[in-house]
């Protein structure tokens, strides 16, 4: 005999909200998917599946992202769990919510599209399906709380970039203007940036230089307790 077979079965989804910063708009936007089946055919949804029968919930996450957009090894982490019983007119659906951060140019462009995803707006998003608004918005107030304390902005920006376009980044996620000058002051005196010999002359007659994320620094820093702080006004 079966064991537990005397208890219902519940079918158990994964969903990916996948945060990107597009440096030019300098906005934070959101991967999204039209539906292709019903319930809710033909609305906005996030990236999400089913689990797999041998599969662990890391790995149908890992899975969804990287049919999605061609990515491996991103930042993905588990969010929260959502079981209303009620949240999907389709059937009792448990669903585990995973949120991503991606670099807008790494993800594969003809995939994304053959799956109908489309980059939206934060400031503009439309409506999405069952409990889906409700994920984004504690995904957000996640990033907020992490961003914090580990150098996840970087995760999200290009390989070099300015000391400006980081603070255009931060002030997108926090939705507010950040002293400029302590922001610098902060981000330089942690020691782990590299100063490049090469300038962004696209924005200003001057131009700014690029710095770069030195990953191999920052992680023997921690190893001798160093803590990051990028808590800035």
């Amino acid at each position: 005999m079966e064991l537990y077979s005397e208890y219902p079965k519940h079918l158990v989804a994964v969903d990916c909200i996948i945060f990107g910063y597009d440096i030019i708009e300098k906005e934070i936007k959101l991967l999204l998917v039209k539906r292709s089946f019903s319930p809710a055919k033909g609305e906005w949804s996030l990236a999400g599946g089913f689990v797999e029968k041998k599969e662990s919930l890391d790995v149908a996450a890992c899975r969804i992202l990287c049919n999605l957009t061609g990515l491996k090894n991103v930042y993905l982490k588990q969010l929260h769990c959502y079981g209303d019983n009620e949240r999907d007119p389709g059937a009792r659906v448990i669903s585990v919510a995973y949120w991503a951060l991606i670099k807008l140019k790494d993800i594969d462009t003809d995939l994304a599209g053959s799956n109908g995803a489309r980059w939206q707006s934060m400031k503009k998003l439309p409506q999405l399906i069952f409990d889906h608004d409700s994920m984004v918005a504690k995904a957000l107030v996640e990033l907020k709380l992490q961003i914090k304390i580990k150098p996840l902005g970087f995760e999200l920006l290009p390989e070099k970039f300015t000391l400006v376009q980081m603070l255009d980044l931060y002030e997108a996620i926090y939705q507010r203007r950040i002293d400029k000058r302590n922001f610098r002051k902060k981000i330089l005196s942690m020691d782990i940036l590299e100063k490049l010999d090469e300038k962004e002359k696209q924005t200003s007659k001057k131009g700014a230089y690029y710095y770069r994320f030195i990953v191999g620094r920052y992680n023997k820093l921690v190893e001798n307790g160093y803590y990051f702080n990028l808590d800035v006004n």
